[in-house]
């Protein structure tokens, strides 16, 4: 058998070519264009399937460089923190709050259903988490930073298990928003709001942010900020495990980006957040095309079965949770409906999928302002970091 790792350039080489493969495809594909599934999670996936032909054949494995990679996970959350403004917060209204409030808690509910599936099935119980909040309500990114921390603590698997989740999340979040929806407005008697009840100047269907010109300057800032960030996060973790607490990597970056945004939102500054959010995504598509291009799908063969029932049952739960919880904690009236749906996507996807039910029920029902303002600001910029919190707390109780 052939054997052979890639250094830390032939990893990124790599990486940069699938990540062009997968845009390529995603172009080509429909499928994959509507139902929002990242570029990096194709080219990752069909290389993760070349190895997996190499190693059921015997005929070659790979190996890579991860140092990087890691780098990339933790330079992406890094520009998460930079995102939570409790300024933002406490002006987005007490919608915001409820809604961030709904979600934080289905976050908990997915790790808990998760966790203690697996342990019907026998398995770690960290492999529920692999299919709770990090590849639900977290997605492909969370997945690709929290799958090897999970294998890492002896959850073989974890990572294929995490991406797969993550993609069949996708697909089933945009399946069962319509019909949440449907259901809503029928047994309520709601009554969409009409075109002319608003005054609409540009696209209110989406959060107002400035958008700063980039430059080189911008671009050092940003880097700057990323960086320093990063080095004493790391300062704080260390901190940390002196007096026994075990920190993820990313956790110390995210908190003191935090801090850095709420100091600098509390002086009246400004800080270049949109240069900070390109390079944020970035550094995500990167480091997500070198997760998945690493991972050992033979793994996943003998979580088949025991992966199938527990996404199933966890998209029946964000069904009943957006009809019975979302809903009723939104309002009960049309803008929770619609908020409801896009929970749906929301909850098990990703921000966009959920923008996407809002835009199919809100075309045949009517106008939304309130719901297309309120879930992409918590989507956007609150509830990454809450997820990557909780899910912290369940891998030291679990773990």
């Amino acid at each position: 058998m052939f054997e052979y790792t890639f250094n830390m350039s032939e990893t990124l080489a790599i990486a940069v070519i699938l990540l062009i493969i997968g845009r390529w495809i995603k172009k080509k594909v429909y499928f994959f264009d509507k139902y929002f599934i990242p570029a990096p999670v194709i080219g990752g996936v069909i290389f993760s399937i070349f190895t997996l032909i190499g190693k059921n054949t015997d005929t070659f494995v790979f190996s890579f460089e991860g140092e990087l990679k890691n780098l990339l996970m933790i330079a992406f959350f890094t520009t998460i923190g930079f995102l939570a403004s409790l300024k933002l917060l406490k002006k987005g209204g007490i919608q915001v709050l409820i809604f961030l409030g709904a979600a934080s808690g289905l976050v908990i509910i997915q790790n808990f259903i998760g966790i203690h599936l697996a342990k019907f099935f026998h398995l770690n119980p960290l492999l529920g988490i692999a299919a709770g909040s990090i590849p639900l309500t977290g997605g492909h990114g969370t997945s690709g930073a929290f799958g090897p921390v999970l294998e890492a603590a002896g959850a073989t698997g974890a990572m294929s298990v995490a991406i797969a989740s993550a993609t069949f999340g996708l697909v089933a979040g945009c399946l069962i928003g319509g019909p949440v929806g449907k259901r809503l407005m029928l047994k309520y008697n709601l009554v969409g709001h009409k075109e002319e009840e608003f005054i609409v100047e540009g696209d209110s269907k989406t959060v107002d942010v400035k958008k700063e010109t980039i430059t080189e300057e911008s671009i050092f800032e940003s880097v700057v900020l990323i960086v320093v960030s990063m080095g004493i996060g790391g300062i704080v973790n260390s901190l940390a495990r002196k007096v026994g607490v075990v920190l993820p990597a990313y956790i110390g970056p995210m908190l003191v980006a935090a801090l850095v945004r709420n100091v600098v939102d509390s002086k009246g500054g400004e800080l270049p957040l949109h240069t900070v959010n390109v390079i944020g995504n970035i550094a995500l598509q990167l480091f997500l095309a070198m997760a998945l291009m690493s991972m050992r799908l033979w793994e996943l063969a003998a979580l088949a079965v025991p992966l199938v029932v527990i996404l199933l049952v966890q998209t029946l739960v964000m069904a009943l949770y957006a009809y019975f919880v979302t809903f009723r904690a939104m309002g009960k009236d049309y803008d929770a409906a619609v908020i409801a749906t896009g929970h749906c996507g929301f909850g098990m996807g990703a921000t966009p999928n959920a923008m996407a039910n809002m835009e199919s029920f809100t075309a045949a029902n009517g106008p939304s302002p309130t719901a297309f303002f309120v879930l992409p600001l918590v989507g956007a910029l609150f509830i990454d970091f809450v997820n990557a919190s909780i899910i912290t707390v369940f891998m030291n109780i679990f773990g």
